[in-house]
């Protein structure tokens, strides 16, 4: 989940569907409430930690750090160098999680069907939509703070990708790397009040509607191809923190239009080698998930 969450167009939420621990994770933030914080205050320390699911969140939480740390100048270069085969194997990672997410639903009606239209639409809309000019004030980065994380538990709809359409991604990591404390206390703020939020209503639908659910989040999944489709054409830049001029935004394009309009090579061999990895990998996960589950 943190490699995911360093790109801009992949999110920690897919990994988190792929890898079969979505509905854990969202009832463990839930579970984040004021009776949690009642029995911390009374030290009944071993009854908050129970309640709270705190072992896996702990372990989920410093491996997304660790791979943040680790990871993300190793994701930046290879999505420098080798841009390619690593959407690619984004691109199958995600194609083959939405069949089966769809596949754990039973029964389909009218409504379950369109659930999962609007979610691609929605995921669609937002790969295409363009950056815009936002104010800096703190309320407002509260708020992209909220939305930002809100869409990293998403699967389908990277928060990072959302920072940029709202024209604060560069922005917060500038308050980052400068040590901008009030910014990105405010923005923290932000992420743990919608995480805790956001987490109570998708927990409530999970149960009450669970079909329409899982047809709506795979429909997010299924949309959000488009951003992690291999073959780009940038039609916009923006300054980066250093001052340089990297890509702000682009539209996918066919394989056999790339050399022409960008003269780099498409490397169409290695990207359906790099999809089959990704669908290969999910594969694997979700059965080795299924066996460890019967030893259990």
């Amino acid at each position: 989940m943190g490699a995911a969450d360093v790109v801009p167009g992949v999110s920690g939420g897919t990994v988190a569907f792929i890898t079969g621990i979505y509905e854990e994770l969202i009832q463990s933030i839930k579970s984040i409430d004021v009776s949690a914080f009642k029995l911390l205050l009374k030290l009944r320390l071993a009854e908050f930690w129970k309640q709270i699911n705190g072992n896996f969140l702990v372990v989920l939480v410093a491996g997304i750090f660790i791979s943040l740390l680790s990871l993300s100048k190793l994701m930046i270069y290879l999505l420098t160098q080798h841009p390619i085969i690593i959407w690619s194997f984004f691109f199958g990672l995600i194609l083959i999680s939405t069949p089966l997410i769809l596949r754990d639903i039973r029964k389909w009606n009218v409504g379950i069907g369109l659930s999962f239209v609007t979610g691609a639409a929605v995921a669609y809309w937002i790969t295409i939509v363009s950056p815009a000019e936002t104010p800096s004030g703190l309320f407002f980065i509260f708020l992209c703070g909220a939305i930002a994380i809100c869409a990293m538990i998403l699967p389908g709809i990277s928060g990072a990708f959302i920072l940029l359409l709202l024209g604060k991604y560069e922005y917060m990591i500038t308050a980052l790397t400068q040590f901008n404390i009030p910014v990105v206390i405010v923005f923290v703020s932000g992420c743990i009040s919608g995480l805790l939020g956001f987490s109570h209503l998708l927990n409530w639908i999970l149960k009450h509607y669970r079909y329409a659910t899982l047809a709506l989040l795979a429909g997010f999944m299924l949309g959000s191809l488009n951003k992690v489709w291999p073959w780009k054409e940038v039609i916009a830049y923006r300054l980066n923190h250093a001052g340089e001029q990297v890509p702000a935004f682009d539209k996918s394009i066919a394989p056999w239009d790339y050399l022409a309009k960008t003269g780099q090579d498409p490397q169409i061999l290695n990207a359906i080698l790099f999809v089959m990895l990704g669908i290969i990998l999910v594969i694997g996960i979700e059965k080795t998930a299924a066996y460890l589950k019967t030893k259990s």
